[in-house]
């Protein structure tokens, strides 16, 4: 499967030797992590995925993706589906940066990429959480053109639906073309 390309990133998909590799925490020698990476949430989507794997097979394209600069090949973070589509066509999705690249807007550009490439997938809606306090994930959210439509004690949920999945024509989730 081909990097899905941005404007500043490359969304590299990740294969299960390379989701070893981030468990691990040592890349191979094609890799280029920037200091911080991977992070928690980057093993956690790395476990979930080689869960996957193991059980289901492969969800690829609908799996986990390491978060690239373009300008100089560092990965800086990650953006995952959560596994493949339900039966109403939904996905759920999760990402995160290295704190270093923080307040840049790759987190919006990441997430504007995955948003386009799933509903010119067929997919019909996508979900998100994030913490109370994380403000910063709740505006990439609705940057994005997610809207809070639940919240319990700890977390708050996010959501976009699309009526046709064959439209990409939503500014909000535009950008992102096969390597």
């Amino acid at each position: 499967m081909d990097d899905l390309v941005t404007a500043r990133l490359l969304l590299h998909p990740l294969n299960v030797s390379e989701a070893e590799r981030v468990l691990t925490g040592e890349p191979d020698g094609a890799a280029r992590w920037a200091p911080g990476y991977p992070a928690e949430g980057d093993a956690s989507a790395a476990r979930r995925f080689l869960a996957t794997c193991a059980n289901t097979g492969d969800p690829r394209p609908f799996g986990t993706y390491e978060i690239r600069r373009r300008e100089d090949g560092l990965t800086i973070g990650g953006v995952d589906f959560h596994g493949r589509p339900d039966e109403s066509g939904g996905v759920t999705i999760g990402y995160g940066l290295i704190p270093s690249a923080h307040g840049r807007g790759y987190a919006t550009e990441a997430l504007r990429a995955l948003l386009s490439f799933a509903r010119a997938h067929g997919v019909s809606s996508v979900e998100g959480d994030t913490d109370h306090d994380n403000l910063a994930s709740q505006h990439v959210m609705t940057a994005v053109g997610l809207r809070l439509v639940a919240e319990n004690e700890r977390l708050k949920y996010f959501k976009i639906t699309w009526k046709d999945t064959a439209e990409t024509t939503d500014p909000r989730t535009q950008g992102a073309q096969p390597a």
